[in-house]
């Protein structure tokens, strides 16, 4: 005869095949999380960014829009400056032709048909692109904010802020001081017997030359502060090489002066050492600061 089992048995045996069926019921829910949480790391991954950052894909959507936005602002400043030099609301080419008025025997020449509007278009780019600098920053500065440290952004402001006002000044120091002793010289060489005929186009040409590369050698320091800020860049270094620095400045400004007579390249190169000058001063300034907060670090 089979032997009869006991009821605390097959107590148990039921218990246990139940508490089998609720374990293999959990187990599918458990294996659909890890397939899930797999899948998300795998999007991440694919995405080429952790959990706690922006997609690389959601970048580039971020950066459409701000070079839209970019594109828009410029478009309109375009607009609105060739509006109001089309109307005549801003004289443009007599605002320019002021410092060469007094050593004008006749007016300006034009010798195309289309220079004028070559002239009006250029100064509307320009012009546009000034009045839409701030959006274009702002845009710039939106997108890259996120990627820096605060430090970093207390080095990047006043750089920005300095290296517009260093650009105006040198463009306004081109315009009111060096160009009419530059003038002045090329005015010295004119003969009786020759007609000298100046034309828009090239005047224009010289001008805008003249200004920009002021501008650009007076963002000298800009450039010295930031390279000291990195550690790349020591003053004393900048200091043993002064004479250098001179024929470096003679070579550049040989480069970036339009004409060749020596009194552009002299009033380039005096201006051009002093901003060096203000590099060595503003670097020992940056340099004295970085010891001071590394200092404190250690400590």
């Amino acid at each position: 005869m089979r032997p009869r089992r006991s009821s605390c048995s097959s107590r148990s045996s039921r218990s246990t095949r139940a508490a089998m069926k609720r374990r293999w019921r959990k187990r599918p829910s458990r294996r659909c999380a890890d397939f899930t949480r797999r899948a998300r790391q795998d999007e991440h991954s694919m995405a080429g960014s952790t959990p706690g950052e922006m997609p690389f894909l959601e970048h580039l959507e971020e950066l459409r829009w701000r070079l839209f936005k970019c594109a828009v602002a410029i478009a309109i400043g375009v607009i609105g400056a060739f509006s109001l030099l089309y109307t005549k609301r801003i004289d443009i080419v007599g605002i320019l032709a002021q410092p060469i008025q007094p050593y004008l025997r006749q007016p300006l020449m034009v010798t195309h048909v289309g220079d004028l509007f070559d002239i009006v278009m250029n100064a509307s780019i320009t012009l546009g692109v000034i009045a839409a600098s701030p959006v274009v920053v702002w845009q710039v500065w939106g997108f890259l904010s996120p990627a820096l440290y605060g430090h970093e952004k207390k080095v990047v402001i006043p750089a920005l802020v300095a290296a517009a006002l260093l650009f105006l000044a040198g463009m306004a120091l081109a315009f009111e001081y060096v160009l009419p002793v530059t003038l002045a010289f090329y005015a010295s060489f004119e003969s009786e017997s020759v007609n000298t005929m100046q034309t828009v186009d090239g005047y224009m040409s010289f001008v805008t030359a003249m200004c920009l590369a002021f501008g650009a050698i007076f963002e000298l320091p800009v450039v010295i502060a930031l390279l000291s800020a990195l550690g790349i860049v020591q003053p004393e270094y900048l200091s043993r090489f002064r004479r250098h620095a001179v024929v470096g400045c003679l070579i550049a400004a040989a480069l970036i002066t339009p004409g060749s007579d020596p009194t552009s390249l002299l009033l380039l190169t005096i201006p051009l050492y002093m901003l060096y000058e203000a590099s060595i001063t503003v670097s020992r300034f940056i340099a004295r600061r970085r010891e001071r907060r590394l200092a404190v670090e250690v400590a």
